[in-house]
This record gives C-alpha cells, structure tokens and sequence, in this order.
C-alpha cells in the first residue's frame, strides 16, 4: 500500500557508538573560541557576539529554528550541548534521514559500524576535493535507548531508503514519520554490510551520552584510512 509505514520494533541498544570530530567535542563548558582568542579577553567577547548571533543551537534555544523548538531539547543532563547539537546543526543538504532543517542523533550499534560509516563520508569529501591525505581525530561517545523504532530491516518495501547513492526516498519517509511522530528510524548501515544503525529523532531518547575514547584516521594516499586510538 501506498500509504504504509514501516513496522515499529523495540529497540533496547545499550552503548550505540556516535564518533564526533574532536573540533567539536570540548570538555564540558568548554569553547573552541578561547583557543582562538588567546588571552585576549576582549577578543574572546566579540568572538562569542559573533558565535551567538549565528550558532543554530542557540537560535533552536530561543524558538528561532523552524525544524526543532526549545520544548525539544534537553537541559542539565552530561553533554546535552552535544545532543543539541546533533539536531540544531543539521547538513546543509541533510543526511540520510532528516532534512536542512532538523538533525538527528546517529548512531552505529557497534564501533566498526561507526567507523564504517565515518571512514565513508570522510574519503568521499576528501575524494571531492581531490586530495588523499589528511588525519583527524573523532570522539566516540556512548549512548543507550530504549524505545519503538520504525524498523526497516525486515521491511522490503522500503528498500529505496538504503540507497548507497542518494537520500532523496529516505529523506521523504523520515520527514513523513517525523509528522506522523515517529521516536526514529533502525536501518541496516549501508556503509557497514554487518551493521545497524539508528536515526533517533527525539533529543530525549538519547539515554545515558558518555564520552569514550579518542580515534586518530589517517589517509596518506589511500581511500582507505588507518584508524588508530589516541592515547589519553
């Protein structure tokens, strides 16, 4: 049928793996613009005017966001600027299930999921700029659900949405769900061939975030990086 949505499992996942560019993953109450401010504590003002009259997760914070509202964020738990942040700083073209308007909290069930899908989008910018070489730390942070997600792998029918090529269907059905309020989305990982992933798309579902360790990946030629952890 047309009109038909995918079927709705539990998922209880506990430890799901997010890897988070380390730019973006200071200690908590930290700020990159401190970096680039030195000791300059007048520098360091007008750099956070600048930040706060365009930082989208403080716009969503002050209902100036079209896709998420403050009623929608979280507030007081361990690294909830983190979670924000997944779903007030969507991609400009959005992701695989969700818009430019409103993100999602991705997540791998397993770490070699997470990489997989990491190492994916990394080489396909770094082959789009035509240069093979770079190396750049993730963070991983750990983080448990326990909710019905509309599942999608035992739905044949939607197969479209895991196109390895496009987000045109899945992005349809994701804004579709999201109306219909949907808590998220289970898929099987097209960057991963024995992964799952999830797309949660309530901020308050992302149970129990912690940060874990730090991940190097190294490209030095090759569309295949070496991926090593950091010392701490």
């Amino acid at each position: 049928m047309a009109d038909a949505l995918p079927p709705v499992s539990l998922v209880r996942q506990y430890d799901t793996q997010r890897l988070i560019p380390s730019q973006y993953s200071l200690p908590q109450g930290a700020s990159v613009l401190t970096l680039l401010s030195g000791e300059d504590d007048a520098m360091l003002a007008d750099l956070f005017d600048l930040d706060n009259a365009t930082n989208d997760r403080l716009a969503a914070e002050n209902e100036l966001l079209p896709g998420i509202g403050l009623s929608e964020l979280v507030f007081g738990v361990p690294h909830f600027r983190i979670v924000n942040a997944a779903y007030c700083h969507p991609h400009p073209l959005g992701s695989r299930f969700n818009g430019p308007d409103r993100g999602a909290w991705y997540a791998g069930f397993t770490l070699s999921t997470a990489i997989a899908e990491v190492t994916f989008h990394k080489t396909l910018h770094l082959l789009e700029i035509g240069v093979m070489r770079d190396s750049v730390t993730y963070d991983a942070y750990l983080a448990d659900f326990s909710a019905g997600f509309h599942d999608l792998r035992q739905a044949p029918g939607f197969t479209d949405c895991l196109a390895p090529d496009s987000y045109v269907a899945s992005q349809a059905l994701a804004e579709r769900l999201l109306a219909e309020g949907s808590l998220g989305i289970v898929y099987p990982s097209t960057r991963d061939p024995d992964g799952t992933c999830l797309a949660c798309f309530r901020p308050a579902l992302v149970g129990n975030v912690r940060k874990d360790v730090t991940w190097r990946f190294t490209w030095d030629g090759s569309e295949t990086p070496v991926v090593t952890q950091e010392d701490t």
